[in-house]
C-alpha cells in the first residue's frame, strides 16, 4: 500500500439510515456499538419520521438558496423555503442535539452523510415535473448549493463535536444508471440521456472539497457497478458498496484503489432481519473478502487497514433489534479479519 488511509482506526461503521423514530435512541446505538475504538459513529438518519427524514429530504433541507417541497411523485424544487424544507432542517437539528448529547468528550473519526450531487438531481424534479438531471445548469447550480450547505454543515459538527474528525459521506445510489443513461422519467416511458464521465467527476470533485483541505471523504452506493476509478479520481478516500454486488469485471478497480490507499468500505453484513442467521458466525461474514485479496495477490496484512466492515446498505428496513446487532456483528467481524487475515 503506498499512502497510509485516512481511516486508521476505523474497523467498521454503519451507513446512515436506522429505523424508528427517536433521535437519542438511534444517536445511543451507533455511539454505543462502535465505542471503544470497535469503529466509526455516525449521524442516523431516520426516514421512517416521514418526507424531510428521508435521505432525498434531509439533503434538500442542507441546500443553500435552493428549496423543496413534497408532490405525489417526490421532491421538487420550490421558490422559497415552506413546511417541507423547515421540517427537514428541524429533524436535522434534533439529530445533531442528540449525537451531541451521546458524543461528549469523543476524539475520533466520526461520519456524516448526505445524497450526493448526481442521486440528487435524479430524485428532485423541476417546477415541470421534469429531474434535474434533465437540465445541465440546473445539475451545476445544485452542486454549487450543496457544497456550500455542506461547508455549512460540517462547520456545525465540528462545532459541536470538536474532539471529532469529521467524515463526509456522500450517497450516491443512482450514479450508475446517471453515468449509463439508466434514470428514467416520471412518466416511465423514457430514460434521461447519459451525463458525461467528466461532467460526473467534476461535480463530485466539487462537493467533496467542502469537506476542507484536510476533510476525510467518502463516497457509498448500495448499487451494483459502483464505478470505483472515477470516485477515487474524484478525491474520495473511500469507496463504500454492497460487497455481494462485486463481479470480477470490478476486481482490477478494487485492486488498484487498494494499491493507492483508498478505503474500502465493505457491506457484508446483511441489512435486514430477512437474514438474522447470517449473524451467527463473523469470521464467515468477512470470508469473502479474504478470498477476494487472495485472488487479486494482496497482502493479507494490509485487509485490516485497508477495509471497513458495514452492513449492505442502510439499516432502516431492518427492527430496532436487529439494527443493533447488525451494527455490533460488523464489529465482530472487523476483529475477525484483523486477527485472521489468512
Amino acid at each position: 500500500m503506498s499512502e497510509k488511509s485516512k481511516f486508521s482506526g476505523c474497523p467498521a461503521t454503519g451507513i446512515g439510515s436506522m429505523p424508528g423514530g427517536d433521535a437519542r435512541e438511534a444517536a445511543k446505538t451507533v455511539t454505543g456499538s462502535f465505542a471503544d475504538g470497535q469503529g466509526m459513529p455516525y449521524l442516523a438518519e431516520l426516514p421512517a419520521r416521514g418526507p424531510g427524514a428521508d435521505m432525498i429530504g434531509r439533503s434538500v433541507g442542507l441546500l443553500v438558496e435552493m428549496y423543496g417541497h413534497v408532490e405525489p411523485s417526490g421532491w421538487r424544487i420550490s421558490d422559497r423555503p415552506g413546511r417541507d424544507t423547515r421540517r427537514a432542517r428541524s429533524w436535522l437539528g434534533e439529530d445533531l442535539d442528540a449525537l451531541e448529547e451521546f458524543t461528549q468528550g469523543y476524539e475520533g473519526l466520526l461520519k456524516v452523510q448526505a445524497v450526493g450531487p448526481w442521486t440528487l438531481a435524479a430524485a428532485l424534479e423541476l417546477r415541470g415535473g421534469e429531474a434535474m438531471l434533465a437540465d445541465a445548469g440546473a445539475c451545476r447550480d445544485l452542486a454549487g448549493s450543496l457544497a456550500e450547505g455542506l461547508r455549512a454543515h460540517l462547520a456545525e459538527v465540528r462545532r459541536r463535536m470538536p474532539g471529532a474528525n469529521v467524515v463526509l459521506q456522500l450517497d450516491e445510489p443512482s450514479l450508475t444508471a446517471v453515468l449509463l443513461g439508466r434514470v428514467r422519467s416520471a412518466s416511465g416511458y423514457r430514460t434521461y440521456r447519459a451525463v458525461d464521465r467528466q461532467v460526473v467527476e467534476s461535480a463530485l470533485r466539487d462537493v467533496l472539497t467542502a469537506a476542507g483541505e484536510d476533510g476525510t471523504t467518502l463516497v457509498h452506493s448500495c448499487a451494483p457497478e459502483v464505478p470505483v476509478a472515477l470516485l477515487r479520481r474524484a478525491g474520495a478516500d473511500g469507496v463504500s458498496l454492497d460487497f455481494s454486488l462485486l463481479t470480477e469485471r470490478e476486481e482490477e478497480a478494487i485492486g488498484e484503489a487498494v494499491e493507492g490507499g483508498t478505503q474500502l468500505f465493505l457491506g457484508v453484513v446483511p441489512s435486514t432481519d430477512a437474514a438474522t442467521g447470517a449473524l451467527s458466525d463473523p469470521g464467515g461474514s468477512v470470508m469473502g473478502v479474504r478470498t477476494l485479496w487472495r485472488r487479486l495477490g494482496l497482502n493479507p496484512g494490509t485487509l485490516a487497514e485497508s477495509v471497513t466492515v458495514t452492513p449492505s446498505c442502510g439499516l432502516a428496513g431492518a427492527s430496532p433489534a436487529y439494527a443493533r446487532t447488525a451494527l455490533a456483528h460488523s464489529a465482530r467481524a472487523a476483529r475477525s479479519l484483523a486477527d485472521n487475515p489468512e
